[in-house]
């Protein structure tokens, strides 16, 4: 109908004149009505198939706006993906993550936001965002929380720091230093302090922060040494500040808060796989 004769539809088909004769003479008794008529040594559509024929082009129309919108999802386009975390992991870890997955969405918009456990809650349960990747467990009803990994603890001291030519810190090497850490009674900071209890030490810090951030930013001024998740310091280069080991077995565990019977997209479930994958090298 388009090329107008048989030679021409074989052409643009790529297959043989006589194999279009046939399937033409078989769409016509299979349909029972005329498809086309020869004019001038030329075809031209029958007047009864001409609104068939209208009707197979918006079929095919369609079927070419399907496959778009498919590309289109596949690119991640028009599509969000919303989810918070704890602020240590979303100081290497989430943004590693996030890389992997828009390399394979280029157009899907990524929303993350750093919050703290109390605030972790109420994110997932009022759904702004599918998930919360966060250092602390909870038990709250209708959150469900899994297990992803763990990390271990480090000792981060200033640059130049008299304990800084040891590949391996224990609690005991620092416990007469200026201690920088996070409230024992968070969460979180009960974890950095369970070295420290387990001990014997009584330990109390000269300074406190409320993130691992702010705790790394305080070492880098030289106001003490401090221990730290290894999600904070991924990265062995930070200016100002030395991470060492520490020589007790001390780690971090990293949870999944999700909703209830909330099904996520494939965008959340290939971003948790992905920090999944991260935290693999910890226990």
């Amino acid at each position: 109908m388009l090329r107008g004769s048989i030679r021409g539809a074989a052409e643009h088909l790529h297959v043989s004149a006589p194999g279009i004769s046939r399937i033409i003479k078989h769409a016509e008794d299979t349909l029972g009505i005329r498809l086309f008529e020869r004019k001038g040594g030329t075809f031209v559509p029958a007047v009864e198939a001409r609104n068939f024929f209208d009707q197979l082009s918006e079929v095919y129309k369609g079927v070419e706006n399907l496959q778009l919108a498919l590309e289109s999802v596949k690119r991640g386009d028009d599509s969000e993906l919303s989810f918070a975390s704890a602020p240590s992991i979303a100081a290497y870890i989430a943004p590693q993550a996030i890389r992997t997955v828009r390399d394979c969405y280029p157009g899907l918009y990524i929303d993350l936001n750093i919050v703290k456990y109390e605030e972790a809650i109420d994110y997932v349960l009022l759904e702004q965002g599918e998930f919360a990747i966060m250092t602390t467990d909870v038990d709250s009803q209708g959150i469900e929380v899994k297990f992803l990994g763990s990390v271990p603890v480090k000792v981060i001291l200033p640059l130049g720091h008299q304990l800084s030519s040891k590949e391996v810190i224990s609690v005991q090497d620092i416990r007469n230093e200026s201690i920088i850490g996070v409230d024992p009674h968070d969460p979180f900071g009960a974890q950095l302090y369970a070295p420290f209890k387990d001990a014997g030490l009584n330990v109390v810090y000269a300074t406190r922060g409320r993130f691992s951030q702010t705790v790394i930013g305080l070492v880098r001024e030289n106001q003490g040494v401090a221990l730290i998740d290894d999600t904070s310091v991924l990265r062995r280069d930070l200016s100002g500040v030395e991470v060492r080991d520490l020589a007790e077995d001390y780690y971090i565990s990293v949870y999944l808060y999700s909703k209830s019977g909330h099904k996520m997209s494939s965008f959340a479930q290939q971003t948790i796989s992905e920090i999944e994958k991260r935290l693999g090298r910890g226990k």
